[in-house]
């Protein structure tokens, strides 16, 4: 049986972990996130697809790209989680499970965050966790994919 595939898809800002108000989100790298979702998912028995982008249009494609060829998506949208309607549909129209994944608390910041968008296309959302976030999110996908073989 082959190995599922997850994508594990990083929005705008992302690769500033590290530099970025790290009183919010924290003094780790982009690329340690990278590590802990490959270590977490060889011990989930997945494969992942870790990629990150600060352009909208390349975020839907790459959400496009996975129909057909991963068995689900993990998302972290960043700042298009409030704005993008294309990033949603783009979610609806994979047919994949999705879950969406924020490092910060955004219940906990500005109202402007509290909206999220790409929520409506996601079988679950993990906010306020940091890093352990995607972690639990790859636990959570890999009993979906499970469940649904």
């Amino acid at each position: 049986m082959p190995v599922p595939l997850i994508a594990v898809l990083n929005g705008p800002n992302l690769n500033m972990l590290g530099l970025r108000e790290p009183e919010i989100y924290g003094i780790q790298t982009l690329d340690d996130l990278e590590a802990l979702c490959a270590e977490a998912a060889e011990e989930l028995g997945l494969a992942i697809d870790f990629r990150q982008t600060n352009g909208e249009g390349e975020l839907i494609t790459w959400v496009q790209e996975c129909r057909g060829r991963a068995a689900g998506i993990i998302i972290n949208p960043a700042g298009y989680s409030h704005t993008s309607i294309a990033l949603m549909d783009s979610l609806h129209a994979v047919d994949l499970p999705v879950i969406e994944v924020h490092l910060s608390n955004i219940h906990q910041r500005e109202a402007f965050r509290h909206h999220s968008y790409v929520s409506q296309a996601a079988r679950g959302v993990i906010c306020g966790l940091g890093f352990t976030g995607y972690r639990l999110a790859l636990q959570a996908i890999a009993e979906i994919v499970e469940q649904e073989a």
